[in-house]
Formats: structure tokens, sequence, C-alpha cells
């Protein structure tokens, strides 16, 4: 039977090294569809395309992840921009923010890692703090820190237990979305998981980032909550 199919978003690059080329890139590190196939699903990237086509696209997918990356534009959560927050990445926010909110309307399943999850967040509304410290180590290494799931939530569902998480940003979750609630914190209180609350939606956002690890738990969740909304068993 067929994997449910599930669509990653990718990173925008201007420069790209491979072999003798450089050239502009739409990419997506190895890791992400790596830990959609370990999980039981297939993966297609689904580099920026024109907003007005997110619905059109994401009903050739059964799931969405929303991969990591630069820093959302502040400009869409109404803020000021801090000195700290990277150049924006225009193309990439457009299309992403037009796919969570398709996505939303017409309940595919979605992830939101890194970036992601700061998007989903402003994507209904909520801010984002722009820069903290204590999450990054040493830059281009992932850093390694014990989140909490907060009871009750999806997320404390399918990992109770206190994980250690790789992890890398310098911006978190400020005011939360219309309906996210939070289900997981750093232990510095950071906001490290979000989600929505309805159990008919599989809405989830992780600040870390799981394709840099070997637990598929979170993923596994999403394959199967794409397969039921499409009537594919996962094998």
């Amino acid at each position: 039977m067929p994997r449910p199919l599930i669509g990653i978003t990718t990173y925008v690059e201007e420069s790209t090294r491979y072999g003798v080329w450089d050239l502009p890139t739409s990419l997506v590190p190895t890791g992400y569809h790596q830990l959609v196939q370990a999980a039981g699903g297939a993966a297609v990237l689904l580099p920026p395309d024109e907003p007005g086509s997110a619905a059109e696209v994401l009903s050739r997918v059964d799931g969405l992840v929303v991969a990591g990356g630069p820093d959302v534009d502040p400009v869409h959560y109404g803020a000021a921009r801090d000195p700290r927050t990277g150049a924006p990445a225009t193309v990439r926010d457009r299309w992403e923010l037009a796919l969570i909110n398709a996505a939303l309307e017409a309940d595919v399943p979605v992830l939101g890692i890194c970036r992601g999850m700061q998007a989903l967040n402003v994507a209904l509304g909520g801010t984002l703090v722009q820069h903290i410290d204590g999450h990054v180590d040493t830059p281009g290494v992932m850093s390694r820190h014990p989140v909490r799931p907060v009871p009750g939530t999806r997320y404390a569902d399918l990992v109770p237990e206190e994980a250690q998480v790789p992890t890398y940003h310098h911006q978190a979750v400020e005011r939360l979305g219309r309906g996210l609630v939070v289900s997981a914190h750093a232990l510095d209180g950071t906001v490290e998981a979000i989600e929505l609350p309805d159990p008919a939606r599989w809405v989830l956002g992780v600040q870390w980032h799981p394709e840099r690890d070997e637990d598929t738990r979170v993923m596994a969740s999403l394959i199967e909550a794409a397969a039921v909304r499409s009537a594919v068993p996962v094998a």
C-alpha cells in the first residue's frame, strides 16, 4: 500500500556549492526526509511557490512539515526588527505562512520544526521573542537540553518523559497564537512545543530539531494522522 505523502518546506539559498556548481538552490537537510521515511511516510519537497497556490499544493499531500531555517520577519507579527534578528526571508515567509493557513483550513496535519513552530504561532496571530540566550552554544553546532512535557497535551501523550533534544535557535514564542496551547517547556521556561488542543486536528510545533535525533514518536504520530485523513493504512 502507498505510504502517506508528507510535504516538507525548503530553505532558499542564493549560493550553494556542489560539484562544479555554485547556484541558487531550494534544499533541505537530509535528516528531514530520512525522519519521515523512518517513521513510515514518503517525503516530497515543497519549494516556494505563489502563495495563492498553497491550497492546490496541499491537496496533493497527506501531511505538512514546516522545516527549520531563518528568522520569521517581524513584520508578520507587527514588531520592530531587533538588530539581532536575521535578514528577511521574504519569499519563504510568504509561502510557508500561506501553506500553514491553507493546511489549517483543510485540516491537513501539520508539524512545525524550530522556525516552523514559530511560523505556526505567527500564522495564528502570535508573536515571537526576537532574541534569547542559552539555546545556541556554538555557531553551526547543535546543542542538547531537556524539555518537559505539559501533562494532558498531545505531545505529553507521545513523549511523557523529560527528554533531551537537539536544539539550535535564538528566538522563541512570546504571545501564543489563536487557539494554541503550550505542550512543553525548557528548564528555563522557554516554550518548546505548542499545539492545537482539538483531538480531531493534528497540529503541533516543536522548537527543537527531531530530524537530528533518533526518536521518531512525534513524526510517526503525524504520519498516522496523515494516513487516517487520506484513508491510507500505515505499514
